[in-house]
C-alpha cells in the first residue's frame, strides 16, 4: 500500500508472450517509470504461458483455437500478491485467433484481477500480428464488465505487409525463426518500434506526477499509440464469424488435448489457408476499389478503434 502523505504512485504492469516480445514491450515502456522515486512498478509475468511453449507444435497451436475464441481458459495456478491497490494498472495483451491470448483471459477471469481492476485507470498494451480489432472488442468489454476505466490503448503490430505477415509470423510461432523471408521483412514488432515505446512511459510518468490518471482523459494522445487499418475490420469481423462457428465444432468434436479433435482441426486449417489466399485478397481488392462509397463506414472505423488514445503524433517529438 501507498505510504500515506508520501504521494508516491503505485503501477501494476501485467502480461507476457511465449516469444518474449510482449515482455520486452512492457518494459520499454515502464523503463521512465523506474527512473522516478515518486513511482514503485510491480511487475506480473502470467504463468499460464508455460502451457503453450515456444515455438508451437503444430497440433498444440491449432488445439489453442476453439477455447480461445470460446474465451474459456483453464485458470491460472498463481497470481502473486504484492499489493493490493494499485494507482495504475499496465496490461499487455496478445492476440490469438482473433481473441485476447487464454493467459490473459484466464487472468481477467480471477477474482483478484477483478477486485485489483475495479475502478483503476488501465492502460491496454497489444503486440500482435495487424488484425487486433475483434480481439480488443473482447477484451474491452471484459475491462469494462469488471469496471476498470480504459484510458488508453498501444497497438504494435508486425512490421510487413499484411498478406506477408501470413507466412512470417505463422513460421515464427512454429519454428522460432523470425528472420526476414523471401525479400519479406522479419516477424514481429521491429527493434526501433520497440525501443521508441519509452515515450509511452515518460508520457505516463508526467501524467502521474500531475494525478491525470484519476481523471477520464487519455494520458497518450498525440503519441502515435494505435494506428487502424479500416479494410482489415471488414475482413476480422467475417473472419470473427467464421471462428465462432468452427471453434463450436471442434468443441463438439472433443475436450481440449484429445486426439479426436484433430481431423475437425485439420478440416478448419484447410477452410483458413484457403479463406487467406482467396477471401482476404479479395476482400481488400474490392474495398479498395469501393473505398469511395466506403468513406464514411471507414471514418467511424477508425474513429472508433483509435479511441481511446488516437493516432496523432503531435507529442513524440516532446518524449523522445
Amino acid at each position: 500500500m501507498r505510504a500515506p502523505g508520501s504521494g508516491t504512485k503505485r503501477v501494476l504492469v501485467v502480461g507476457g508472450s511465449q516469444s518474449g516480445q510482449l515482455d520486452r514491450i512492457l518494459d520499454r515502456i515502464v523503463a521512465p517509470l523506474h527512473c522516478s522515486s515518486a513511482v514503485e512498478v510491480d511487475r506480473w509475468r502470467l504463468d499460464g504461458f508455460d502451457r503453450y511453449p515456444f515455438p508451437w507444435g503444430f497440433w498444440e497451436f491449432l488445439d489453442a483455437f476453439p477455447e480461445s475464441v470460446q474465451q474459456d481458459a483453464p485458470p491460472l495456478r498463481t497470481i502473486p500478491a504484492q499489493a493490493d491497490d494499485y494507482d495504475l494498472i499496465v496490461l499487455g495483451y496478445q492476440v490469438w485467433f482473433l481473441s485476447p491470448s487464454l493467459p490473459v483471459t484466464a487472468f481477467l477471469e480471477s477474482p483478484q484481477a477483478q477486485r485489483l481492476l475495479a475502478g483503476k485507470p488501465v492502460v491496454a498494451v497489444a503486440a500482435c500480428r495487424n488484425m487486433w480489432m475483434a480481439a480488443w472488442q473482447k477484451l474491452r468489454t471484459r475491462l469494462e464488465a469488471i469496471g476498470a476505466r480504459v484510458i488508453d490503448h498501444v497497438v504494435l503490430v508486425d512490421q510487413g505487409p499484411t498478406l506477408a505477415t501470413f507466412i512470417t509470423t505463422p513460421r515464427w510461432l512454429l519454428t522460432g525463426r523470425r528472420d526476414p523471408l523471401w525479400g519479406m521483412p522479419a516477424a514481429g514488432v521491429s527493434d526501433a518500434e520497440i525501443k521508441a515505446t519509452e515515450r509511452f512511459g515518460k508520457a505516463l510518468c508526467v501524467a502521474l506526477s500531475e494525478d491525470r490518471e484519476q481523471g477520464a482523459s487519455p494520458l497518450l494522445t498525440g503519441l502515435g499509440a494505435v494506428k487502424v487499418e479500416p479494410r482489415l475490420a471488414l475482413s476480422e469481423r467475417a473472419g470473427a464469424r467464421a471462428f465462432s462457428v468452427w471453434s463450436r465444432i471442434v468443441r463438439a468434436a472433443g475436450k481440449a488435448g484429445q486426439r479426436r479433435r484433430r481431423p475437425v482441426l485439420f478440416l478448419f486449417v484447410t477452410y483458413l489457408v484457403l479463406a487467406i489466399v482467396t477471401i482476404v485478397p479479395l476482400s481488400l481488392a474490392l474495398q479498395s476499389l469501393l473505398a469511395p462509397l466506403l468513406r464514411k463506414r471507414f471514418e467511424r472505423i477508425r474513429a472508433e478503434f483509435e479511441a481511446p488514445s488516437g493516432s496523432g503524433t503531435e507529442r513524440i517529438q516532446s518524449h523522445v
